[in-house]
């Protein structure tokens, strides 16, 4: 009967998986989080919601598989990672709204910091670019527009996190954050995996104001709330709760996630790789006391997003299910090109005042070519993040893992693997996030049994996940390499299109 419990808190969804000590899932339950938009560019969320959510989802999870607390054996998390937050270490109480990684309201401050220290000028100690989407300049951000606030600070009343952080914190109390976490902060030192002094006097933040950094997978602390005596072993950012659960676990192996973004992270083993073309060097996962694991990774803003702006923003489709039907109907996209850059682009462009264009549209365009072409978007996006991964990386690819709500669409799939040019690989296990928070919580405690050559669960290191299901699925690519050359053409020159409009 003994059960691990994972909870995925994302963008969009809050969820929480059992599985049983065959990996299986025996129960699960899921809640859809509310967006707040404010004001054009900013991106909340409410952290008392989140954490209701958590306990609903967990306990009907638990209902579901006919278990309880008492049989829980370890929980882990995953979160949506520079989503970030203040709060008050006595109440509990959330001081801020949860400030959403895909926020942009610190675009004037992150130009500021981008002219005295230049683009990459934080990339040696945090393998990051300045840019909005990372924690430090919403945390400065909110404490400098609220003076009371930060007077509370100076007096460590406070507390600031990511989401994991506050998770870890109304459950058992402890101040924590695990490597990959901290990693997305811009504040991180991930060559000495510690909170660089540096980056916290620049962000005008205090080092007693943050979180301990822990391994991802570790005896943390037991739950005092909603699971009370159960251990939390796991800590994990939500794309490499991924990787993870993807099984990559070896150099050279790669996974991209279509979430509300779009997240592909290559396993570089266990040293930083540089990149010089606009990736992000990351921890990909630390276990115990094993050397930590590094990625690169290549974050496209907008994935899932596009979709639902289809049918929410433009009333395209009634439903998501509606879409690849609609795209299918013609046999290309009539010539239309669409840059999702709603907010900006991410790698390897890192522009805050890109906005999405859509191009070449003639009086034949039909919403039919319009669905075409997001998909092409979405996958173009992907594909030219790729491309530059394998080579900073020095990895050529014949195979990307994929999961994520978009990884249920086979054209968009094959649309994916006829831009790489090597197979795209669907797991029947589209909750690879949960998975993988469940692995790392499941190796602390001796749930899954480890493999003590590389220090990471048999499952993980000998298996592929899931594979053989009834929703796994290998995609070949069936073009040629002009076809690419000319995708990638066509899409340079749209991408240079949407440049420079958000200043517009």
């Amino acid at each position: 009967m003994s059960v691990i419990v994972a909870i995925d808190q994302g963008t969009t969804s809050t969820r929480c998986l059992v599985f049983d000590q065959a990996e299986r899932v025996v129960g699960q339950s899921a809640r859809q989080v509310t967006q707040s938009f404010q004001q054009p560019g900013w991106v909340e969320h409410d952290a008392n919601e989140l954490w209701q959510q958590v306990q609903e989802t967990v306990l009907e999870a638990l209902g579901a598989a006919g278990r309880s607390a008492r049989d829980v054996v370890a929980l882990g998390v995953a979160n949506q990672r520079e989503t970030c937050l203040i709060w008050d270490r006595a109440t509990h109480q959330p001081l801020s709204p949860a400030l959403v990684w895909q926020d942009t309201r610190t675009a004037e401050l992150c130009a500021e910091l981008a002219a005295v220290h230049g683009k990459d000028g934080f990339r040696p100690l945090t393998g990051l670019p300045i840019s909005t989407y990372f924690s430090a300049s919403k945390l400065h951000w909110w404490l400098r527009e609220h003076p009371e606030l930060a007077a509370r600070a100076r007096r460590g009343e406070l507390a600031l996190g990511t989401i994991d952080s506050w998770l870890a914190y109304r459950l058992t109390g402890r101040h924590v954050t695990d490597v990959t976490n901290a990693s997305r902060t811009q504040l991180f030192d991930i060559q000495r995996l510690e909170w660089s002094q540096t980056l916290l006097d620049t962000f005008s933040l205090d080092a007693g104001l943050m979180p301990e950094v822990v391994a991802s997978s570790g005896v943390i602390a037991l739950c005092k709330t909603l699971l009370p005596g159960v251990p939390l072993t796991g800590l994990l950012g939500d794309q490499q709760a991924a990787l993870v659960g993807q099984g990559c676990l070896r150099p050279g192996q790669l996974k991209n996630t279509y979430g509300t973004g779009g997240f592909a992270m290559l396993h570089t083993g266990a040293a930083p790789v540089v990149s010089r073309h606009g990736l992000l060097t990351t921890l990909a996962y630390q276990f115990g006391n094993n050397p930590a694991q590094y990625a690169l990774e290549g974050s496209v803003a907008i994935a899932g997003a596009a979709v639902r702006w289809l049918r929410d923003g433009l009333g395209l489709i009634g439903s998501i299910a509606e879409l690849e039907p609609l795209a299918a109907s013609v046999k290309d996209a009539g010539g239309v090109t669409f840059v999702p850059a709603f907010g900006g682009l991410f790698a390897p462009h890192w522009r805050d005042d890109a906005r999405g264009v859509l191009l070449g549209l003639t009086q034949h365009t039909t919403k039919a070519h319009v669905a075409r072409a997001t998909l092409e978007g979405v996958a173009m996006q992907t594909a030219e993040v790729l491309d530059i991964m394998a080579e900073e990386g020095g990895y050529q690819p014949d195979t990307v893992r994929v999961d994520g709500a978009m990884s249920r669409n086979n054209l968009f799939l094959q649309c994916q693997a006829d831009l790489l040019g090597y197979r795209v690989q669907r797991s029947a296990m589209q909750e690879s996030t949960a998975l993988g928070a469940a692995r790392a919580a499941a190796y602390a405690v001796g749930f899954w049994s480890p493999d003590e050559a590389v220090g990471v669960p048999n499952a993980l290191a000998q298996s592929e996940p899931h594979v053989g299901e009834a929703a796994a699925r290998t995609f070949e690519p069936t073009r040629d390499n002009e076809f690419r050359l000319n995708a990638r053409a066509r899409w340079s020159g749209a991408v240079s299109r949407s440049l420079g409009l958000g200043k517009l």
